[in-house]
């Protein structure tokens, strides 16, 4: 019983792969999760899990690169990052500390702040008295890394499925970040790249001129566990649920601080009850009743003002809050408490992205990119029947040539398949890829049986099997030259052809571990006889 299956089990392994393809494809629990705070009863669901790229989808790519200036082989003479860029900083009448980046593993020091030019930093670097080998546009790898890191963040928490960052390289060595966001507007995606995305608490109470407001309450800092946007159970409203850090290096903690700070201005006596309210007009910045309120201030703009749950400034007033530091803060739309937990969560970024010169974004609308996929799909299947009718006149044989045609065909269904499963975003080079994968198929393929059939009859098994293991060693070697000539471009910042490179590579190992083998039993099952 078990001999059909041992002579069989490639082509058993390749019905396995077809039918994981399937379901990967069109299984209801591998399609991209919806966006944040979407229905996923809502969310529009294609026949397929496929994920489409920019080119094939419409949507918006930004090639930039980032603000700033680099001094390299820097002799920073063991000081500490801290005392050298307080020490380049004060050479420097327009940046702080905080736009001047030390980096002792790379012996470079940045400037990270548009204003500051290239002969301000190269005088500062001088005054300051260190010793450097040169200074180029740019920053370094550590900053772009996290640039990449934070752009990914917003793109994740704004729920924009298929967007992607990477790192490019021009042919002249300058760096550039290269973010593509399928199914969104061009100013859309540069908003939400240069969006700082600073979130503050501040605290508005009544003294005796009026209204007075502590601002910093709470910082960005302050926040040690972000929550994503809820919609409220009392069904008006948001929240972002957050944590706030009760531990510190030295003195108090942020939450600690955050609890005296609520208890001094009486929000305890003040909210005593549910129907205790904030009476903060955001248009006067006044307080329209006693009551101290809670200021959500994102980007300098208070996007909400609101008391506190008798509950929570009870616990407040006791001391016993900061314990957790359990806090929601609370906004009036959904998509506002979107933005505040994507800036919270991604921060900003540690250098400007240099989006103003020319060709530095283009945008593709959804309609160009349907033609785009409707185009891609004519074209596949054009020469799908190109090659199907060129092998059908090579042999003449149905029996040869509808096997190849199959066989070539389930490899690309295969590659398919992982991409739905995998997520991946396909673009116009990926198409590429399969078309790519398509012909290099069909050529191993006739090798297999040109090799099979060249010498005439095939009746005997041993003697087919004699000529197909020729055959493979010579798919073998073309198949690793394919690999080896492929494998720069997957790993090197070269943008779009790195996709084509992943799935060209990805259908050769499908071939020769499945798809070949595969055909190779079919065609023994169907000449030979003993």
């Amino acid at each position: 019983m078990l001999e059909p299956i041992k002579e069989n089990w490639r082509i058993l392994l390749l019905v396995v792969v077809v039918l994981g393809s399937t379901v990967a494809l069109f299984g209801p629990g591998f399609g991209p999760e919806p966006a944040p705070g979407e229905n996923a009863s809502e969310a529009k669901q294609g026949i397929t899990n496929l994920q489409y790229g920019l080119d094939l989808a419409g949507g918006t790519r930004v090639r930039a690169p980032l603000s700033g200036y680099t001094a390299t082989d820097v002799a920073l003479g063991g000081e500490s990052p801290e005392a050298v860029a307080e020490a380049v900083a004060a050479e420097l009448d327009n940046a702080s500390t905080r736009d001047v980046g030390v980096v002792p593993d790379e012996s470079a020091v940045e400037v990270t702040e548009p204003s500051v030019t290239e002969s301000q930093f190269r005088a500062a670097m001088d005054a300051a008295g260190y010793e450097y080998g040169g200074i180029r546009s740019g920053v370094t790898q550590e900053t772009r890394d996290a640039t990449m890191e934070i752009i990914q963040g917003k793109i994740n928490e704004a729920g924009l499925s298929g967007g992607s960052v990477q790192q490019v390289q021009s042919i002249t060595g300058e760096y550039f970040i290269l973010v593509e966001v399928p199914g969104q507007g061009r100013q859309e995606v540069i908003d939400l790249l240069e969006d700082r995305g600073t979130v503050r608490i501040d605290i508005a109470y009544p003294d005796g001129n009026g209204t007075a407001v502590q601002e910093g309450a709470l910082i960005q800092d302050d926040f040690e566990e972000i929550g994503t946007a809820t919609q409220s159970d009392r069904g008006t409203g948001a929240y972002v649920p957050v944590t706030v850090r009760n531990t510190a290096d030295g003195g108090q903690s942020p939450a600690h601080a955050f609890q005296d700070a609520v208890a001094q201005r009486g929000f305890a006596d003040a909210y005593q009850s549910q129907a205790d309210r904030c009476g903060y007009n955001s248009e006067t910045g006044e307080l329209e009743n006693s009551n101290p309120c809670l200021l959500l201030v994102v980007d300098g703009e208070v996007v909400n003002s609101f008391g506190m749950d008798p509950g929570l400034a009870g616990s407040m007033a006791a001391g016993s809050w900061a314990d957790t530091g359990n806090f929601r803060l609370t906004t009036g739309e959904f998509t506002e408490a979107q933005t505040i937990s994507l800036n919270l969560r991604a921060g900003a970024l540690p250098a400007d992205l240099d989006i103003s010169g020319e060709g530095t974004s283009s945008s593709i609308s959804a309609s160009q990119g349907e033609n785009f996929r409707t185009y891609s799909l004519i074209i596949g299947v054009l020469s799908v029947f190109a090659v199907a009718g060129m092998v059908f006149l090579r042999y003449r044989e149905p029996r040869v040539a509808l096997p190849m045609i199959v066989t070539a065909l389930a490899e690309v269904y295969a590659l398919l398949g992982f991409a739905a499963l995998l997520g991946y975003p396909l673009e116009l080079a990926v198409i590429a890829g399969f078309i790519a994968v398509v012909g290099t198929g069909v050529d191993d393929l006739v090798i297999i049986a040109d090799q099979v059939m060249s010498e005439g009859d095939v009746s005997s098994r041993t003697v087919f099997n004699s000529r197909f293991r020729q055959a493979f060693w010579v798919i073998g070697a073309a198949a690793a030259t394919t690999i080896i000539a492929m494998s720069p471009l997957m790993v090197l910042s070269l943008g779009d052809l790195s996709g084509f490179a992943i799935f060209t590579v990805l259908g050769v190992l499908i071939g020769v571990l499945i798809t070949r083998p595969a055909y190779g039993d079919i065609l023994r099952r169907l000449l030979t006889v003993r």
